[in-house]
């Protein structure tokens, strides 16, 4: 059924308006985003489709444009504009965690953070920076490798760490295929930050490797106190 053919107060931009938006279900709050369909299709069936090939609305967060290429009636204005609305959200919800994080153990870290890495093809270094209160100061994308290799600089990583005036940071970085153990060049760089962090007077905390269902903390296996 086309949008037209659906009475005017059953639509979802107008339900939006007169009953609010938790009342829309996930497909018409996604066909309101991609506002018009396909020839035959209404924006909702569109929305319909896109959820089934995804296999569900919490997979939206693994969105690319290689992702969406399979699915008919999505041109590319479509993709971008969703794709757009999905990191606005992530962005959303990563600045309200921003101001109210305290980190404990590397299980918060992981829980907290591992959205960063939802559908990422290639490798993605973040460092999470604290005051002496161990409070989060920022988060900050510092470099993106190959599916296989990230090219990490110490200097940048402290150098950071003075901008924002952090005591002590945590490393983060994933690894594409869901393999989380460290390689050698991941305990190199460990082993590194550790010795030049006692130099500076920043430490570094634990340094966390990331898949989308499971970590690894060097800390946890106490990989940490042997550097």
């Amino acid at each position: 059924m086309l949008i037209k053919e659906i009475p005017k107060n059953e639509r979802p931009r107008e339900r939006l308006i007169n009953y609010g938006t938790n009342t829309l279900t996930d497909e018409e709050l996604l066909a309101i985003i991609l506002k018009t369909g396909t020839r035959g299709n209404s924006a909702k069936d569109l929305a319909i489709v896109i959820l089934k090939e995804l296999g569900g609305l919490s997979n939206l967060k693994n969105l690319n444009l290689n992702s969406l290429v399979k699915i008919k009636g999505i041109g590319m204005v479509k993709k971008i504009e969703l794709l757009a609305v999905i990191e606005l959200g992530k962005r959303i919800y990563l600045e309200n965690r921003l101001k109210k994080t305290k980190y404990i153990n590397a299980k918060d870290v992981y829980l907290d953070n591992k959205y960063l890495f939802f559908g990422l093809k290639q490798e993605c270094f973040y460092v999470l920076y604290l005051d002496t209160k161990k409070n989060l100061i920022e988060r900050k994308l510092l470099f993106m490798g190959t599916i296989d290799r990230s090219l990490v600089h110490p200097r940048e990583i402290f150098k950071n760490a003075y901008l924002t005036s952090a005591s002590s940071f945590i490393c983060m970085h994933n690894h594409p295929t869901d393999d989380i153990i460290p390689s050698e060049a991941d305990i190199n760089l460990t082993n590194l930050l550790v010795k030049i962090g006692k130099l500076q007077n920043i430490e570094i905390l634990d340094h966390i490797i990331v898949s989308d269902n499971n970590y690894f903390s060097f800390l946890e296996n106490h990989l940490m106190e042997n550097l």
